[in-house]
């Protein structure tokens, strides 16, 4: 879709720092994560609410958030994950996307008041990228 940072991410035109990807997603960095190693993940075609999503989709799509959960938890040594997407409310990019947060215990998030925090670099972006992909299950 016209206009759209999340296609235009999914289609090469606009930079990210990609984790992985499969034919129905793409997983990269949150710009503005409320911890370092925020992913989402975005299906490849402009869906923009979880209810715009074929069933047919839902099985590789969920189970890439899945696949991801682990790994945002595992290669960064997190405690857990959060994972969540908002539909339609709250929704900063019209194009569905589902956020894998890397949790420790005391890091202060309470409830949905999420802080953003930034990379000092783009070589510390690629630095998470690459350790969350590093320890994505098959």
């Amino acid at each position: 879709m016209t206009g759209c940072v999340f296609c235009a991410i999914v289609a090469g035109t606009v930079p990210a720092f990609e984790v992985a990807s499969v034919p129905a997603a793409v997983a990269f960095l949150d710009t503005r994560p409320v911890f370092k190693g925020h992913v989402l993940v975005v299906p490849r075609e402009h869906l923009v609410t979880l209810a715009d999503v074929p069933g047919s989709l839902l099985p590789e799509y969920f189970s890439f958030v899945q696949r991801l959960s682990v790994a945002v938890e595992q290669g960064l040594g997190a405690g857990g994950t959060f994972v969540a997407a908002n539909n339609k409310v709250s929704q900063s990019v019209p194009h569905l996307h589902t956020h894998v947060v890397p949790r420790t215990k005391g890091d202060g998030l309470r409830g949905f008041f999420w802080p953003r925090t930034k990379y000092a670099s783009d070589s510390e972006a690629e630095e998470y990228a690459a350790r969350i992909a590093a320890a994505l299950p098959s």
